[in-house]
């Protein structure tokens, strides 16, 4: 079973994408800031990350940033996930390294088919 690394602040949304990972067989580990995401990827390396931009201490733009220039974690997809939906918030996540972006309210099949692109 694949396993998903879940960075989101908001119990509600968590609990909501938990549910949508879930019912596509996927495990999930749900974290609620950035710097709590790094510790847990000390011990654990998911199949892929899904990152909300808007976090408690650092942005999900400089977490994604950090994640892609460490050798250890830099291979593991980035998928991006915010309310933030301008062209400008996709052009950083796209410098950050994020491998996708998607927006809130969260569509299940698109989470579904951006999450198989990368874990199949």
């Amino acid at each position: 079973m694949s396993q998903i690394l879940l960075v989101e602040d908001s119990q509600a949304e968590a609990e909501k994408l938990t549910r949508y990972l879930q019912k596509q067989r996927l495990s999930v580990l749900r974290v609620t800031s950035g710097e709590e995401a790094e510790l847990r990827l000390r011990q654990e390396k998911p199949a892929l990350i899904l990152l909300d931009v808007i976090l408690p201490g650092q942005s999900g733009f400089e977490l994604c940033r950090k994640l892609k220039e460490n050798p250890e974690t830099q291979k593991i997809p980035v998928v991006i996930c915010s309310t933030k939906d301008k062209e400008i918030d996709k052009t950083w996540a796209n410098m950050s390294g994020a491998d996708a972006y998607i927006t809130k309210p969260v569509n299940e099949a698109t989470l579904q088919q951006t999450i198989n692109q990368f874990i199949g």
